[in-house]
């Protein structure tokens, strides 16, 4: 309990650290209350409400706060549903490649050897494709589609958390706890997971937070390329989509005219992105022994 209050009381002291805390519980709740706040008006709540069929964007209303797109979609709507979005991809992506990762790099850093070296090249080979690349190759493969990116941002994102799992278990395991645990001839799962997991997970655990950021984004970005969410899906990738026709009046006229368009999407990818990094950067000064001196 001492040790909670200690570790509040260090992120309450820095406004960096209290800001990335906030702009997190802000999404949070955000992707909570989306019912409330933006009640669904047909059977798929993740289908963006239309209010007519203009290609020209509509300024912000009482019945639109944040303005539609083209085709008249409702951006808020679809910035606050592309919450819920950010938050499944991100942690249907990053469980899944933690839970691969860190098996591999476990077994491959408690058993060393051959096991090690196996393992460790078929990383190099995932590693070896590019990542942005073998996703958008697998999902041109598959199909677009958020289910056929998450499938394949999982086959390439694995890897780190692998080599993250493995390089922090290699020095536990020189530890006299673990050498003393072993010699007394503890069972293999109990030496890994009650001596080498629970020491060694800090690192993942600062990685998960940035990645929380980087995952959703790069999701928004195939959306953003036609080949993530449907049209019409609430996604913030496909909002920024909708208003790049628009970004610069086609008349010549005010090239600021549909801000709206592009403004609330695009604030609220950074601001997620933003809370997710400070965050991370905030676990990192309280989880790394180095900066606890």
């Amino acid at each position: 309990m001492e040790g909670i209050l200690r570790t509040i009381k260090k992120i309450m002291r820095n406004a960096t650290s209290m800001l990335g805390v906030l702009l997190v519980a802000f999404f949070i709740v955000v992707a909570i209350c989306a019912p409330f706040l933006a009640p669904p008006s047909y059977g798929d709540p993740y289908q963006i409400p239309r209010s007519g069929w203009s290609v020209t964007p509509q300024p912000p209303s009482a019945q639109n706060p944040f303005g539609t797109t083209e085709g008249q979609y409702d951006i808020y709507y679809g910035v606050v549903w592309g919450t819920r979005t950010a938050f499944r991809v991100g942690l249907i992506v990053i469980g899944f490649a933690l839970t691969i990762g860190m098996t591999i790099g476990t077994l491959a850093a408690y058993f060393g050897g051959w096991i090690d070296e196996l393992l460790m090249r078929i990383t190099d080979i995932f590693l070896a494709f590019p990542f942005l690349v073998g996703v958008i190759v697998l999902v041109t493969i598959l199909g677009p589609g958020l289910n056929h990116v998450m499938l394949a941002m999982i086959i390439f994102y694995w890897m780190t958390f692998a080599r993250l799992i493995r390089g922090s278990i290699l020095q536990v395991k020189e530890n006299q706890y673990v050498m003393a645990a072993v010699a007394l001839g503890a069972p293999g799962y109990g030496i890994i997971s009650r001596h080498l997991i629970p020491n060694s997970i800090y690192p993942i655990i600062i990685q998960v937070s940035m990645d929380m950021a980087t995952v959703p984004l790069l999701a928004a970005a195939l959306s953003f390329l036609g080949l993530g969410a449907p049209v019409g899906y609430a996604d913030w990738g496909q909002l920024v989509a909708f208003s790049r026709n628009w970004i610069i009046s086609s008349n010549g006229g005010n090239p600021f005219q549909f801000w709206y368009t592009i403004f609330f999407p695009g604030i609220t990818i950074v601001l997620y992105a933003l809370g997710w990094n400070l965050l991370g950067d905030t676990l990192r000064d309280i989880l790394d022994p180095k900066m606890l001196i």
